[in-house]
């Protein structure tokens, strides 16, 4: 059964020092850094973290540590509020945009295109929620926030959440412009040329801790590291260019670079703590926010990948979930301890909590769970754990909107409104013994299938999450049309009847779009277009060549007059392109009418270079 925590122990037996002196806490948050992106767990043979080791030779390392999103400003709400996406409705990475919303909704209707209405997401930490941040600092701390937000501009900044420091005060998605200064920070600059951003975080950090070394203080060092933009520095990069191997995945040198600052200012606290005497009564949490990013490009292929897992950021395969995890507290936790148990963002609140020996303030609860039985060498009396994103961001491996449950060594999607006649679909995996996510058991395991859905269904009424509805106007026709890249204009209607696209022309100049990707090469084409249409016309063919303006700069006009309703005519369009094709505009020239193609070819010569047929399937 699904219940948010809501019981404390005191742990008054967890250290000796603890009932002397409050703890420090120092929180380390990587910027989608990924579970296979670190030495920890033996995934990478390219990048180098040593002092990310060197953290987890002082404490325990999670090797199943998950977050509640697979993008970063959900993850960050749950870390400092305790509580889910699904709860707070702040599930989307948009807290750096101007419009301000502190509650989630779903539209009723969309567009014909949309099998799910639009979702808004939560745009700002809403202040009234008691942040991790706002409750250490009420109980003396000193607290400071060095690095990455990304929950809000004031009034929502770290400042208005718990925070007596916030550097450098920036709301955006990442570095603003770069890591390498010059930087565009509207009040931080660099103190020297070329300084690198992680570098001067790492500073500032270190300097917050030796103001507030003789008292206790709460330290959140949120590296902008490894996020886009994607540079470095110049002599890391090199440094690895020399030594890609290119079968490896894990094969740009920015990125490496980009992973090393991270670590290296990792190191540069380790080695503050232990300089100001500060290592035995500071309790470290190292974490990322989400999985590593698979979608841009840099040095010719994909900043990361998180092989052997499936997907990456903002997707809810465990590629973009599973992140690595440390915790360390001398004299508390066990030196170079593992554990296996499932952990989650929302844990860390009530787990500083118990540890500090305080209790969660009046009718304060959690959806996660203090995980001090873990960090005593126990085990976590814990049946799941939750993602939720009501998203689908196109990325490779995307996902309609979802939410998963894992339980034990299994996990279970559930797809909202994606089933037969707008029901939920469920798919099903096995981790330990398909770690890549690609069998699907869920008719395999009718029991287990049943068991955590209904685990789901009190998740999502237990946190009132609001996530896309079905559409009553969703045409799946259109939709497939649309995924193949075809757009009707507004002078016409474009549908699937059977196995053919039904041009349902509103006015005499009915066109639609066709877009193509990828491109098409240059020389001579030809278009073959088998249609057959209730009025006698004309077809216009016009083309966009990539860079070339205006959009549509040249056209064919070839004469139809002839076909009728009950036959059907194949119409070769021959042209020559100078550039890649990146789309072509079909108009037809005739009355308002029915017109049907069966068929459309692009040709070089008698070679193929595209084809296009459509059905509209019972899967659809």
């Amino acid at each position: 059964m699904y219940k948010p925590a809501i019981i404390f122990i005191f742990a008054l037996s967890l250290s000796s020092a603890f009932a002397a002196k409050k703890p420090n806490i120092l929180f380390i948050l990587a910027d989608d850094l990924g579970w296979s992106d670190t030495t920890l767990y033996g995934q990478t043979k390219f990048y180098e973290t040593p002092h990310l080791e060197r953290l987890a030779a002082r404490g325990m390392t999670f090797d199943r540590a998950y977050t509640a999103s697979p993008l970063c400003s959900p993850t960050r709400s749950s870390i400092l509020t305790g509580l889910h996406p699904a709860r707070t409705g702040l599930t989307a990475p948009n807290c750096h945009t101007a419009k301000i919303v502190l509650k989630a909704t779903a539209a009723n209707t969309g567009p014909s295109n949309r099998k799910l209405t639009a979702y808004s997401s939560v745009t700002r930490l809403d202040t009234k929620y008691e942040t991790l941040g706002k409750r250490l600092q009420s109980e003396g701390w000193k607290t400071g926030h060095f690095g990455k937000w990304h929950l809000g501009a004031e009034p929502y900044s770290p400042l208005e959440h718990g925070f007596d420091v916030d550097i450098p005060h920036w709301h955006g998605p990442g570095p603003a412009g770069s890591f390498v200064a010059p930087w565009k920070f509207p009040e931080f600059k660099e103190k020297y040329p070329k300084e690198h951003l992680e570098d001067r975080m790492g500073d500032e950090a270190v300097a917050f801790m030796e103001k507030h070394q003789a008292e206790p203080f709460f330290l959140n060092y949120w590296q902008f590291s490894v996020h886009a933009p994607f540079d470095a520095k110049a002599e890391l990069i090199e440094k690895y260019r020399a030594e890609i191997d290119p079968n490896d995945e894990q094969r740009s040198p920015t990125y490496a670079a980009m992973v090393q600052s991270l670590d290296d200012n990792v190191g540069k606290i380790l080695d503050a703590l232990d300089r100001l005497k500060l290592t035995e009564n500071t309790i470290i949490i190292f974490y990322s926010d989400n999985g590593g990013n698979m979608y841009n490009e840099i040095d010719g292929t994909t900043p990361t990948s998180n092989r052997p897992l499936r997907g990456g950021k903002a997707n809810n395969w465990d590629g973009g979930t599973r992140v690595p995890a440390v915790v360390v507290w001398p004299g508390v936790i066990k030196a170079g301890s593992r554990n296996s148990d499932l952990i989650t963002s929302t844990d860390f609140y009530p787990t500083l909590l118990e540890l500090t020996g305080l209790k969660p303030s009046l009718k304060q609860s959690f959806d996660g769970i203090s995980i001090v039985p873990a960090l005593k060498g126990g085990t976590l009396d814990r049946e799941r754990i939750y993602t939720f994103f009501p998203h689908s961001t196109r990325v490779p491996d995307t996902l309609p909107p979802s939410a998963a449950v894992y339980q034990g060594d299994w996990k279970l999607f559930r797809f909202f409104h994606d089933g037969p006649s707008g029901s939920h679909r469920h798919s099903l995996y096995h981790l330990a013994e398909d770690i890549g996510e690609r069998n699907d058991l869920s008719s395999q395991e009718p029991e287990r299938l049943a068991t955590m859905s209904a685990a789901m269904d009190e998740f999502i009424t237990n946190t009132g999450a609001v996530y896309p509805k079905t559409n009553p106007f969703y045409d799946a026709s259109v939709n497939l049309l649309n995924q193949a890249g075809w757009k009707a204009h507004k002078s016409c209607a474009l549908s699937v009847v059977g196995e053919h696209v039904k041009v349902t022309a509103r006015e005499a100049k009915a066109n639609f779009n066709i877009h193509l990707s990828p491109l098409v090469g240059t020389g001579k084409l030809m278009m073959r277009v088998r249609i057959k249409s209730n009025h006698p016309g004309k077809i216009h063919l016009r083309w966009e060549e990539k860079g070339v303006k205006p959009v549509y700069f040249s056209d064919r006009l070839v004469h139809t007059d002839g076909y009728l309703a009950e036959q059907w005519k194949t119409i070769d369009i021959p042209f020559t392109a100078k550039n890649p094709v990146a789309s072509f505009r079909v108009d037809f020239m005739q009355p308002p009418g029915i017109i049907l193609i069966d068929k459309v070819e692009l040709f070089r010569g008698k070679t193929v270079l595209r084809t296009w047929e459509f059905s509209v399937t019972d899967k659809e």
